[in-house]
């Protein structure tokens, strides 16, 4: 029998987490942090199991909008673990085992040389002879967020995004515990029923949220930091206080907030979604999403479009939004290869052949109407290469249109189905079933055609339809176990496709960022930020894309317009220089001086590219607020930190840019973009501040800090 406090500690040089093993509980997480930490209490503080699980038999030992305290969770007990390596990665296999039941539970821990992040999913085997109904369970529990005192509670802070159509990654911070109302605990000393839960819904991963969140010290700045790595809109974190600790609980799809259910056979298995958890010890915000882009770096799929980073050119956003034709493309093929653009992607319409094309989708064959000529469209796609760029389109693939002749051609099983009916949305849209071959070779045909036969280089997957809960297509399914099939099929259908085309470039759009998440970002190469039109509301989602997506996956518009001023367009221009530039607008009808400071944005963004796959991203202003009158975002190497800042309408003329890990440090700063600004700084080294006066608005500029000392060099 193990002995009571037992610990198994694991990690390397930069996380160690500990697990306690107590013979009379289950295991506990009972400390995640920096090597040689301790704990603080001699009995170590983590009121909640390893794993946590409910049934529909099995459910909560206290009732509340939380899911952790589960029945199932409390009995299972410590039966082996053990530790191996994966190439640079350290991996821990926890078994755990419930014998009324037969329930045996792996919680699978995963950590990189170097990376203070933490991977964590759970795999479910039933080994005993009844059927059971799985309502939820939790890929990674973590009881050990604060210390154990209650006094680590008063300077806890919660991080959340809220992520919206236009609006994308506004950053929330509030107290953990808002109020702390005397509940009577001279007579009940349990824990209260509430906590914070965050919940994604439907097919959008990030509709409403990012699957992500965080816990930060005031004090301290210690921070905690995690993601939810599903490509649906079936996740769910939680984040509250047990026994004067906050914890955190992160999950896929369950019964309360999904209606998710799963029966898990004699001898079956069922694999939680992964999720990951950065730490620093006393980086804050900016130092865990330093930890967190590392991580996903290291945990996507290698591809050359991660180091080349070549500028695309959109044909939509404020420009032909929707409504290309041969005439309209080819002068812009020219102007965009004139600005220096590598890609060219033709977007949405170039299949319609008139009326409304929403309800027709599907087929993606080329429209007549809008490419008259002998070749069709060939003749603009010719033309693109003709001019050095790569040609790329927009596809749609999971949609089919009702009035689509494929709506026909495939099986009912084919498409997301509830009660026996398939599920009309969007004003005429059906969904695709990836699971089922026939949608899946359905798909195929299409890439092949595009990318195979006529040498397309780059698409643009889009969504704009949510189907609601999901799709029951087997007997006894709930949608919402229909949509976590799909959503796995979804990304082997990715990986097939990337497996046979291994140059091709593939952006990630959902109505724009609707479908942020690490496991789609994983695969793709882009990330389509917002469908913003504003160029004066697009700083904050620039500026706050990294902290869902590594800068060099981060596609930003410039979309500079006929009558546009000077400082507007050099605005537009600098909100995509620090990530990837997805150039736009009607760039045939711009004035010279206008065209000009196109043709030097682009120009600059080439000359720091190189630098950007390796730096790390910093918030000289903090995150920013949607209404912020200055945003500032930073990305830092070792050796060059590249801050592009804004001034918005009502801003005072000068604000101070904190820069800490340049403290003690002296730079020499340049203003990389625009050439003609009439910017101002002053570094001081001392408090590593920078003073930027900028003297119009709107204006925005590209900084370049190269240090050229430091203390004790």
């Amino acid at each position: 029998m193990t002995d009571p406090y037992e610990m198994i500690r694991w990690g390397h040089d930069a996380l160690e987490l500990e697990i306690a093993l107590d013979a009379q509980g289950p295991p506990r997480l009972v400390r995640i942090g920096a090597p040689g930490e301790k704990t603080g209490t001699a009995r170590p503080r983590a009121p909640l199991p390893l794993v946590e699980v409910t049934t529909a038999g099995l459910g909560r030992h206290w009732s509340g909008r939380h899911l952790v305290d589960s029945v199932l969770g409390a009995r299972l007990r410590h039966r082996s673990h053990h530790a191996s390596r994966d190439g640079d990665w350290h991996v821990l296999t926890v078994e755990l085992h419930e014998p009324e039941t037969g329930l045996t539970a792996e919680a699978v821990y995963r950590s990189m040389d170097g990376l203070p992040v933490l991977r964590g999913e759970v795999l479910l085997r039933n080994d005993g002879p009844r059927t059971l109904h799985l309502e939820s369970v939790g890929s990674l529990v973590a009881g050990c967020l604060t210390g154990g005192d209650p006094a680590d509670l008063d300077d806890a802070e919660l991080l959340w995004a809220e992520n919206e159509w236009f609006a994308e990654c506004r950053w929330q911070r509030r107290p953990l515990r808002v109020s702390s109302p005397d509940r009577g605990h001279r007579f009940h000393t349990t824990a209260g029923r509430t906590t914070h839960v965050v919940a994604g819904q439907g097919v959008w991963s990030s509709c409403g949220h990012l699957p992500m969140g965080g816990l930060t010290d005031r004090a301290s700045d210690r921070t905690w930091l995690w993601q939810i790595e599903h490509n649906g809109g079936g996740w769910r974190w939680e984040c509250g206080v047990r026994d004067d600790t906050a914890y955190a609980a992160l999950y896929g799809p369950d019964d309360a907030d999904h209606g998710w259910r799963h029966p898990l056979e004699p001898g079956a298995e069922f694999r939680t979604v992964p999720v990951a958890l950065a730490f620093t010890p006393d980086g804050g915000p900016d130092g865990a999403f330093a930890a967190l882009t590392r991580y996903r770096r290291a945990t996507r799929r290698p591809h050359a479009d991660h180091h080349r980073l070549p500028v695309i050119f959109n044909d939509y956003m404020n420009c032909l939004m929707g409504d290309p034709t041969t005439a309209k493309l080819l002068p812009l093929v020219d102007a965009a290869a004139e600005a220096g653009a590598e890609y060219f992607v033709i977007d949405a319409g170039w299949y319609d052949d008139g009326g409304n094309w929403w309800p027709t989708v599907g087929a993606w064959e080329p429209s007549a109407s809008r490419f008259p000529g002998p070749t069709g469209i060939h003749e603009v796609l010719d033309r693109i290469r003709e001019r050095g760029m790569v040609p790329g389109l927009w596809l749609e693939p999971e949609a089919v249109g009702v009035n689509s002749p494929v709506a026909g051609s495939l099986p009912e099983e084919a498409f997301f189905r509830r009660d026996g009916r398939r599920v009309e949305e969007g004003g005429g849209r059906y969904h695709l079933d990836l699971r089922h071959p026939a949608a899946r070779a359905h798909l195929d045909g299409v890439v092949d055609r595009l990318v195979g036969e006529w040498g397309v280089g780059y698409l643009k997957l889009d969504h704009n339809t949510d189907p609601g809960s999901g799709t029951s297509g087997h007997p006894g399914e709930t949608p919402a176990a229909g949509l976590l099939g799909h959503n796995r099929a979804q990304l082997d259908w990715l990986d097939g496709l990337l497996d046979r085309y291994p140059d091709l470039v593939i952006e990630n759009c959902a109505s724009g960022g609707m479908r942020m998440d690490h496991a789609l970002l994983s695969r793709l190469q882009l990330q389509s930020t917002s469908d913003q039109q504003d160029l004066l509301l697009y700083p904050p989602i620039a500026a706050s894309a990294p902290t869902a997506v590594t800068p060099e996956q981060g596609a930003v518009w410039a979309y500079p317009q006929p009558g546009d001023t000077p400082d507007e367009v050099a605005f537009t221009m600098a909100n995509a220089l620090l990530g990837r530039v997805h150039l736009s607008g009607r760039l045939t009808e711009l004035e010279p001086e206008a065209l000009a400071l196109v043709h030097e944005a682009v120009a600059v963004h080439k000359s720091v590219r190189a630098d950007l796959p390796q730096a790390l991203p910093a918030w000289p202003l903090g995150l920013p607020g949607w209404e912020d009158p200055w945003i500032a975002l930073a990305l830092r190497t070792p050796s060059t930190t590249y801050v592009t800042a804004w001034r918005r309408p009502g801003a005072e003329a000068a604000r101070d840019l904190a820069l800490p890990h340049l403290h003690g440090t002296d730079v020499r700063t340049e203003v990389l973009y625009p050439a003609s600004a009439k910017a101002a700084t002053t570094w001081h080294p001392d408090t590593a501040a920078l003073t930027l006066t900028l003297p119009t608005t709107p204006s925005a500029v590209l900084l370049r800090l190269t240090r050229t000392s430091s203390e004790g060099s």
